[in-house]
């Protein structure tokens, strides 16, 4: 499959799990940086190879195989981005950047060969899961947003949902980073802001960060 194709479909499966979002072709041209005609022509496209199931004005929605090539799409970037933070020490953002150009040019043999060089991690360097190539998810803890959590409560950082090169500078530099601990010391309501504890420093953080923050608790507590 393309490069194209492949962005396509990946686009409709990562806004489907987000409630936030919906996977309207104007929202996905959006996303891929193409013109709604363009999207449009796509998802027929699609639906003609059985990818896709596409009705006029409603959201695109992948049908059994089209979810299982996302999904393959997606191991392949996360296991990249595993290899590339452990053996090259690349950043956050880095990884992520680099692993969207290199899913599209691996295959599922040398997939399978990274993963096993990597001792077959569960999750890459955000937290993300790394699905099976038969789709299949290992088993997530229940996690909670940075956002809801309790106040005066110890967690543990479990994921790092964003692409944002600003947000994760700021995550390294802070030490909020995938496993650190982290204390919830107070909730400001009105303000949506949350007041935590990493380390020895105090940080003041408002909601669109914290939304993107997902936490276990604390096992060891």
């Amino acid at each position: 499959m393309s490069v194209a194709i492949e962005n396509f479909i990946k686009a409709i499966y990562q806004f489907g799990k987000h409630a936030e979002y919906d996977t309207k072709t104007s929202t996905i041209a959006k996303k891929l940086g193409v013109s709604s005609a363009a999207a449009t022509d796509m998802a027929k496209k699609l639906a003609i190879k059985g990818l896709i199931d596409y009705k006029k004005y409603k959201e695109l929605k992948l049908t059994k195989e089209g979810a299982l090539m996302a999904l393959r799409v997606v191991r392949k970037h996360r296991i990249w981005e595993s290899f590339l933070f452990k053996l090259l020490d690349l950043s956050l953002h880095e990884i992520h950047r680099e692993a969207e150009l290199l899913e599209h040019q691996t295959s599922d043999f040398l997939a399978e060969k990274l993963h096993k060089y990597l001792g077959y991690p569960d999750f890459d360097p955000h937290g993300d899961p790394i699905p099976s190539i038969d789709g299949e998810f290992p088993i997530i803890k229940d996690s909670i947003a940075l956002s809801k959590a309790l106040a005066q409560t110890q967690y543990r950082i479990s994921r790092l949902q964003s692409d944002d090169k600003e947000f994760f500078d700021f995550c390294a530099e802070h030490y909020l980073i995938n496993g650190e601990l982290i204390t919830v010391e107070k909730q400001f309501e009105n303000t949506q802001m949350t007041q935590v504890k990493v380390g020895s420093n105090i940080l003041l953080l408002n909601y669109n960060f914290t939304s993107l923050i997902q936490l276990v608790k604390n096992d060891e507590e």
